[in-house]
């Protein structure tokens, strides 16, 4: 499997308090200096497409509470060697920065979004902020952000009722709505509180709107599996990270907000590239390190290498 994929945290902030991103209670954010500044961004990214990384998406925490984020990704999308930059975020704060982004470079956009009732909203994310969400959607749309997918979360006893009108986004609007299996983050977390297998979601929406079909995956879609309901402007996704094993298939890194780069999500194992910066390291000894990164990136799985406990916020997803 290619490794051409990297996912960058920007920042371990985030204007949400989702119930299960954060499972230990951690809320001590980094300070200033441990974040990677733009420019050690740039030139990590710079030299990883020498190693063969094309796809970036920027992630957080939420990406958007970055100062000058859209300097950044004018910045990382003029980089040769980059064929695609997206971006992760909860939506809240898109909407008047979109055309900004897309006119930076960005290329499309990811939104995360567990629930389509306000008040289940609320209480997942602990802000009454679905409007603007929704006004990110469809601007995101708009401006060509495209494909746009929305990104959620089925939680047990929280928002299982949600699914149906979730999916029906799919038939209203050209956006893929995507269902993705709660992932327990420690071994502390309690694995079966929240889980609900994708199987449980599919029958949820078939009954609801009959068989589903099929759809050949679209560029950038990695592990998630899609169909469309009858008659659909889009389409609904299942990422099933939990129930399915699809590791030996994963073609990602992901580079921490404080300059880790972890093989695997499920892997406690990482490699300080920050550290290798900030003492004078040139760009053959980043480069050697970023190879052997590589190299060794299908020795961890989530069934060799039980992380230990962390937060989403921290990894970037």
């Amino acid at each position: 499997m290619r490794i051409d994929y990297l996912r960058v945290s920007v920042t371990d902030r985030c204007n949400l308090r989702c119930i299960y991103c954060n499972p230990l209670g951690n809320c001590d954010f980094l300070r200033r200096y441990e974040i990677l500044t733009f420019e050690e961004i740039h030139r990590i990214l710079r030299l990883f497409t020498e190693c063969g990384i094309s796809k970036v998406r920027l992630t957080g925490g939420e990406p958007l509470v970055r100062k000058n984020i859209v300097q950044l990704v004018r910045r990382l999308a003029a980089i040769t060697g980059i064929e695609e930059l997206s971006l992760t975020t909860n939506g809240v704060l898109f909407e008047p920065v979109a055309a900004e982004l897309k006119d930076a470079g960005l290329h499309r956009v990811n939104i995360s979004m567990d629930s389509a009732e306000r008040e289940n909203y609320q209480r997942i994310t602990g802000f009454d902020f679905l409007e603007k969400v929704m006004k990110g959607i469809h601007k995101a749309i708009e401006v060509g952000l495209m494909p746009v997918k929305i990104n959620t979360v089925i939680l047990r006893g929280i928002n299982e009722q949600d699914v149906v009108t979730l999916a029906q986004l799919s038939v209203e609007m050209p956006v893929a709505v995507r269902f993705i299996e709660y992932c327990p983050t420690s071994k502390r977390s309690e694995p079966d509180r929240f889980f609900v297998p994708n199987n449980r979601v599919r029958r949820r929406i078939e009954s609801r709107f009959g068989p589903l079909t099929a759809t050949v995956a679209a560029k950038g879609d990695g592990p998630a599996v899609y169909f469309k309901i009858k008659d659909s402007l889009g389409s609904v996704g299942f990422i099933s990270g939990k129930s399915t094993f699809f590791c030996q298939r994963c073609n990602r890194l992901r580079l921490t907000s404080d300059g880790k780069v972890r093989p695997c999500l499920y892997s406690a194992h990482y490699y300080d590239i920050k550290e290798l910066i900030r003492t004078g390291a040139d760009d053959e000894q980043i480069l050697a390190l970023m190879k052997n990164i590589i190299t060794e990136k299908h020795r961890y799985t989530k069934l060799n290498s039980p992380a230990v406990g962390f937060s989403m916020r921290n990894v970037g997803g």
